[in-house]
């Protein structure tokens, strides 16, 4: 993120417009007196009778009434609170949380043009609370700008979020949270931050989510099993991350188009295929790209020796061939660059700085197929690979010199951009088959 926050909620608050017709729609409360189940069971005194329920006037105003509401019937779904965070739930002084130490997660601002005080975050981080459902939480608080849930219990579907018109920060990683991707989040134009990490989302993310003005997308550590939309060069995030889904499919090339914003990008752990694309020369700003433990195959293009920020470069566990180039490896003298894995591939050479690198521990190209080496792959594996057709072109190209200044943040005018990143390729074994052929090997 590039500010805090603290400072993005004061930003917000000053800036959007003023809530109207808010639809306070909440259904009825369970009845009294019920206490978390499960894991944990509250040490709550039964509810008090109907009559003793607090009313509209004992409350600062009517937005905290109806937070209050919410709050409570939530506070009745709850089935494992180890921290007994929900013990602090109650009274009216729902906004007073700082000095009573109440209502803990709840933190209140004015909403624009207003001056109601009322719920306008949530901050649920390590709370580790158990519940079947978020429905008619989240979207029961109008003004809410912000929603943190880390490292919860939280189950069901993503709720309907359109009626919360000032939300720009929305975290539901570590969660138990399933379905397709929340296509209910698309409309909302103003959020910033996403993080569906670590829950059991699936199916195929919808390319408008590409469209929003994101500074970080975090969609790693789930079952998402589509192709990565070719819009993704659309979006001027920051941090985006892909790991550990089953993506399938090219890089897109449209990633160049990130160029003035992007500084990391995790493709780890996929089944991501074709040419490794030049394009990806073009983040002039990027700290860290992983695409290891994919089926990507080609040379890698000379354009990544104008990474000349890149910290960590990871494409180890692909079908990479051909010399590791020597304008890559300069990027440790001449950048940035203090980690590049390669390991298990089959490149047979390496630039004369790439020596250094590996005596430096900044290269690993264990399991490649280059003579002279420690610990390569079996003759018979290598020789079986290079029989194979190789269909992908090696750019003799690097934009970066081409145009010292780097002004222009697109690619498409670029005539090496223009070749097929994705030509068919000859059936390749799993990383499985090699290690069957590695027993008894040591490293």
């Amino acid at each position: 993120m590039t500010m805090s926050t603290s400072f993005l909620i004061a930003i917000l608050i000053l800036s959007v417009s003023t809530v109207q017709g808010a639809d306070y729609n909440f259904p009825p409360a369970p009845s009294p007196g019920s206490t978390a189940q499960g894991g944990h069971y509250n040490d709550f005194p039964p509810g008090p009778s109907p009559s003793a329920q607090p009313n509209p006037k004992d409350f600062q105003n009517m937005k905290q009434f109806l937070a209050y509401l919410v709050i409570q019937r939530f506070k009745r779904t709850i089935t494992y609170d180890p921290l007994n965070i929900t013990g602090t739930w109650v009274g009216t002084r729902i906004c007073d949380n700082d000095h009573l130490n109440t209502y803990r997660g709840f933190f209140c601002d004015t909403p624009p043009n207003t001056t109601d005080l009322t719920v306008a975050s949530i901050d649920f981080n390590g709370f580790h609370l158990g519940a079947p459902t978020l429905d008619g939480f989240i979207n029961g608080f109008p003004d809410l700008a912000l929603f943190h849930a880390n490292s919860n219990n939280f189950g069901g579907t993503v709720p309907n979020l359109l009626g919360l018109q000032y939300l720009y920060e929305l975290d539901f990683s570590n969660n138990k949270l399933s379905g397709l991707f929340p296509t209910n989040v698309v409309p909302l134009s103003g959020l910033a931050f996403l993080d569906l990490r670590f829950n059991f989302f699936q199916g195929h993310v919808p390319p408008p989510i590409f469209l929003i003005g994101y500074e970080a997308l975090f969609l790693n550590n789930n079952f998402f099993n589509s192709s990565i939309p070719a819009n993704l060069g659309s979006s001027p995030v920051e941090y985006l991350t892909f790991a550990n889904n089953h993506f399938t499919g090219p890089i897109p090339v449209s990633i160049c188009n990130t160029s003035s914003t992007v500084l990391e990008v995790l493709f780890l752990n996929n089944q991501l295929s074709g040419c490794l694309p030049y394009e990806i020369g073009y983040l002039r700003d990027i700290t860290v790209f992983d695409a290891g433990l994919n089926k990507l195959t080609g040379h890698i293009p000379l354009s990544f020796g104008c990474l000349s920020n890149v910290q960590e470069l990871n494409l180890a566990q692909n079908y990479l061939y051909g010399e590791v180039p020597e304008v890559v490896c300069q990027l440790a003298r001449t950048g940035n660059l203090v980690n590049l894995s390669l390991s298990d591939n089959f490149f047979t050479a390496l630039g004369v700085n790439c020596w250094d690198l590996i005596h430096n521990n900044v290269l690993d190209v264990r399991w490649n197929c280059i003579p002279g080496l420690p610990h390569q792959r079996p003759f018979e594996e290598c020789a079986w690979f290079l029989s194979l057709p190789k269909l992908c072109p090696l750019v003799p190209y690097m934009p970066c010199e081409a145009n010292p200044g780097r002004q222009n943040t697109t690619c498409y005018n670029d005539w090496a951009s223009h070749f097929d990143h994705n030509p068919p390729m000859p059936p390749l074994p799993p990383h499985a088959s090699f290690n069957q052929l590695r027993k008894g090997k040591t490293n």
